[in-house]
């Protein structure tokens, strides 16, 4: 079963945020557009370019209302030190959760049983808690976060727009289609 439109599970956890220890949980994602990276482990090797590569677009999740979470199956002190230590995870100014229970690791389908790890897995979740986006894949390959921030961005706008589809590569200001018979067969 899908996990694209249903709500999330009930969930806390730790973070590790600009310096302090946070609790995180589902409340916490809901009231703002939400995007949770998972990946597998902290000191890892491709995790650092994709947490750089988030922090190097945090400007345009903020501005675009969307906070992201950083999600390992590490513990939030764990987080700390690697924050401190990495010079791409120390540009991070978004939460990096700890999921040492695997609970969210679980409840998204992104847990490797025999690992103990983490599959890379992104999921956009609306204010009310609804997830809207995912994609997961196989750890060898690194996400690039600007697709992410286009995807972020067609999920806002049909939500706003709910007779409105976002074609192939839509971009924020590009034309939309208005889903109708008239269009079958002529695109």
């Amino acid at each position: 079963m899908s996990l694209i439109n249903t709500q999330i599970q009930p969930f806390e956890a730790n973070a590790y945020h600009n310096g302090e220890f946070i609790k995180v949980s589902d409340n916490s994602l809901k009231g703002q557009w939400s995007v949770l990276i998972f990946m597998p482990a902290a000191f890892t090797f491709n995790c650092p370019t994709e947490i750089e590569d988030a922090a190097d677009h945090y400007a345009e999740f903020k501005k675009a209302g969307a906070e992201v979470y950083i999600v390992t199956t590490d513990t939030h002190f764990s987080h700390k030190v690697w924050h401190e230590t990495s010079p791409a995870v120390g540009k991070a100014q978004f939460p990096l959760v700890g999921d040492p229970t695997h609970q969210l690791t679980n409840a998204f389908g992104v847990h490797i049983p025999e690992e103990g790890l983490a599959l890379r897995g992104t999921f956009i979740i609306n204010p009310e808690g609804v997830i809207k986006t995912l994609e997961i894949h196989s750890n060898e390959i690194a996400r690039d976060v600007s697709e992410t921030l286009r995807k972020l961005k067609a999920a806002q706008f049909t939500a706003a727009n709910p007779n409105q589809v976002c074609p192939a590569k839509w971009k924020e200001g590009e034309k939309t289609l208005t889903p109708s018979l008239d269009l079958v067969g002529k695109i």
